[in-house]
């Protein structure tokens, strides 16, 4: 689910044959499968839950974003790698991203889920996650800047997507927030960052509102953004510390 703004090669033309749906806000989401029946089949369950994915998103960041959704099926790493635009790591299951994205205008053209070829053999509740949660960046690529903070641009992401944790589930994944690095390690490594922004996103929409966690959102990963310090305070009217603290508090009630 890793995912950040970047430029990739344009996207191949709809075949003329590729089906179409429309989903949430009037929106129009194409899908195009290039692996053959294995694809088929994962776009087929894309279908099926691309309209909650929608409304998810649309529920916590709003209607004013893209109307067009394109949906990519791979058969294959190189093809994966090809539409993606980048040399993902190998247990990657989809990617959102575009041809060109201007923040200070906010446009973005060409955006794109690719879904790798792996996807087919994930769980229902797997996929459903993971395509909302790239159906947000999807939605907010537009006004995110390249150099926004990962732990909160994956935290929102997994927020609109995940369900809620039991309570006390995850008292032990720790009190800090990951830096960017973290979602560059192992696995276990990226699995535990994932995990802690997505927690604090929670903690935040539960302790401030959801739409308070936009806020922030906006405020320190849109264009011209405030450091995370700074836009903590802003919006929530907290030092980073006090809210450090009050998130551990959080976690283990």
């Amino acid at each position: 689910m890793t995912d950040t703004p970047r430029t990739a090669p344009t996207a191949p033309p709809a075949p003329a044959a590729a089906p179409t749906l429309t989903v949430g806000d009037g929106r129009t989401v194409t899908l195009i499968s290039l692996g053959g029946a294995a694809s088929d089949a994962t776009l087929s369950r894309v279908r099926d839950d691309i309209g909650p994915a929608v409304s998810a998103v649309e529920q916590f960041w709003g209607t004013d974003w893209t109307h067009d959704i394109v949906v990519i099926g791979t058969g294959s790493a190189r093809q994966f790698t090809e539409q993606a635009g980048t040399q993902p790591r190998s247990d990657t299951a989809a990617l959102a991203v575009a041809d060109q994205v201007d923040p200070q205008r906010r446009v973005a053209t060409g955006q794109r889920i690719v879904l790798a070829p792996g996807a087919a053999d994930m769980t229902p509740q797997a996929l459903r996650i993971v395509l909302t949660h790239e159906l947000f960046h999807y939605a907010a690529r537009a006004g995110t800047a390249a150099d926004a903070p990962r732990w909160l641009t994956e935290g929102v992401a997994d927020y609109v997507a995940r369900p809620a944790p039991a309570p006390g589930q995850y008292r032990d994944v720790g009190t800090t927030l990951p830096a960017d690095t973290d979602f560059t390690g192992t696995a276990q490594q990226l699995s535990a960052a994932y995990d802690r922004a997505w927690l604090f996103a929670r903690f935040v929409a539960d302790r401030y509102g959801p739409p308070a966690l936009r806020r922030l959102y906006e405020t320190a990963c849109g264009s011209g953004h405030a450091d995370a310090p700074t836009a903590l305070r802003q919006v929530l009217g907290a030092d980073p510390q006090q809210l450090l603290v009050g998130w551990r508090s959080w976690l283990t009630a």
